[in-house]
């Protein structure tokens, strides 16, 4: 199952640089005026504590609206097609080098590319500032209960590298959900770390499972974005070759932190990410 899922990746990744370059090509003298020295730093920087856990979006966006990099019309569009070959990687690295069952791993890897699909006519209809209120607060109460472990408060955590019965079933279930609230801009990395800690599992097995996770979901989306050039190509490709090499260097140091560092690592990341989504949440509407 593991070698499969690593063609199906690798193949995604082919496909998708294929049609990137062709386009690219194409339009290759109507680059937008996006300057490849900011673009790529912040490619670099994204990319890198991507892999780490934080997610690339939130630090993204704001980065690309204080530099004046690309109209906010295209954001989505830049970003999506920007960090898809590093996710790639990610995955394709992380599967390789980090043990997770096969099962366990391919449910959970369907589940949320069958959410994103399944679940965006209805997740799309709820209330963003609701769901990322309530994500922002189960976040904070993992966070708590993951500090408590660390302090040896309680008993906790784990070191199983794979689910089964009913803590597989409720580890589908939630990833499906995750992968539905991608499609109203919730990243799936914090909140997938705060699902596996949860069940009872290594915090290492979290990057395999949320890294395919987007890898599944994001070649199709930005070939989309791709199509109907939505997206600032020079910005796009200025993000995503120094992105590749932030994601080898980076994977290199998540491999080899030590299991209780990593632990203090994820604890920080939900905190993060559990701040940005309550601040979103309860700000008022301009």
């Amino acid at each position: 199952m593991i070698t499969l899922i690593w063609i199906f990746l690798a193949i995604l990744t082919i496909t998708f640089s294929i049609v990137l370059i062709r386009d690219v090509n194409q339009h290759k003298n109507e680059l937008e005026d996006s300057s490849w020295l900011k673009t790529g730093l912040i490619g670099f920087v994204v990319n890198f504590f991507d892999v780490l856990g934080i997610g690339a979006f939130a630090p993204q966006t704001a980065l690309l609206k204080f530099t004046k990099q690309t109209e906010d019309r295209l954001l989505p569009g830049t970003m999506n097609v920007a960090n898809t070959i590093p996710v790639l990687i990610q995955a394709l690295i992380f599967i390789t080098v980090i043990k997770v069952e096969p099962l366990t791993l391919v449910l959970m890897l369907a589940s949320a590319a069958t959410g994103a699909i399944l679940g965006v006519g209805v997740v799309a209809k709820l209330p963003e500032k609701t769901i990322r209120r309530v994500m922002g607060c189960a976040l904070l109460v993992t966070a708590g209960f993951m500090l408590a472990r660390n302090m040896d408060w309680i008993q906790g955590g784990g070191t199983a590298i794979g689910l089964n019965g009913s803590k597989l079933i409720i580890g589908v279930v939630v990833n499906f959900i995750l992968g539905a609230l991608m499609t109203v801009g919730i990243g799936l990395y914090a909140p997938c770390m705060a699902l596996v800690f949860a069940l009872g599992m290594s915090p290492q097995v979290a990057f395999p499972i949320m890294m395919g996770s987007c890898a599944f979901l994001m070649p199709p989306a930005s070939i989309r974005f791709i199509r109907e050039g939505a997206y600032n190509r020079k910005a796009a490709v200025a993000m995503a070759i120094p992105g590749i090499f932030a994601v080898l260097i980076a994977a290199f140091v998540v491999k080899s932190l030590p299991l209780d560092t990593l632990r203090w690592v994820v604890i920080v990341v939900i905190l993060y990410t559990a701040g940005v989504m309550l601040r979103a949440g309860y700000q008022k509407l301009e």
